[in-house]
């Protein structure tokens, strides 16, 4: 089992209506062809807004979640977080904010020291990712 320092929040930064098979197929895509070019997931865990979440990896392998701090992070993400515009907003669902809970708690269980971050927390991370305050929601609902 791998160490885990942080337990990072991210959004999709594109409409709810995304889908997690869109994403992956995003990620995956060649640059060249407009795509990432990923061989793995940004995240460990999806949530769409019916808040079924989806497992994209296993915990122990580390994600494309934040540059230079994956081998000690897991990684959950909502889909949306931009409004209809493109401009970063929390617009979760009831049931996308739940699972995020019940994620989280179980992970802080397998590793209690870990810190809840939002993307946007680390150094020079430039983005809103997840389009909230991650660190003061986290306090609020514990």
């Amino acid at each position: 089992m791998r160490p885990i320092r942080y337990i990072v929040l991210h959004c999709t930064a594109g409409p709810q209506s995304q889908t997690v098979d869109e994403i992956l197929a995003y990620w995956k895509r060649p640059v060249a062809q407009g795509g990432n070019g990923w061989r793995l997931p940004g995240y460990h865990i999806m949530i769409p807004p019916n808040g079924v979440s989806r497992r994209l990896l296993d915990d122990d392998t580390p994600s494309n979640g934040v540059r230079g701090h994956n081998a000690n992070a897991l990684h959950v993400s909502y889909i949306g977080g931009v409004d209809a515009h493109g401009n970063p907003t929390d617009n979760r669902t009831p049931a996308q904010v739940a699972e995020q809970i019940r994620i989280i708690r179980r992970w802080l269980v397998a590793h209690p020291g870990a810190q809840v971050l939002g993307h946007r927390d680390f150094p020079g991370v430039t983005k809103a990712c997840p389009s909230f305050d991650a660190r003061a929601w986290w306090a609020s609902v514990q």
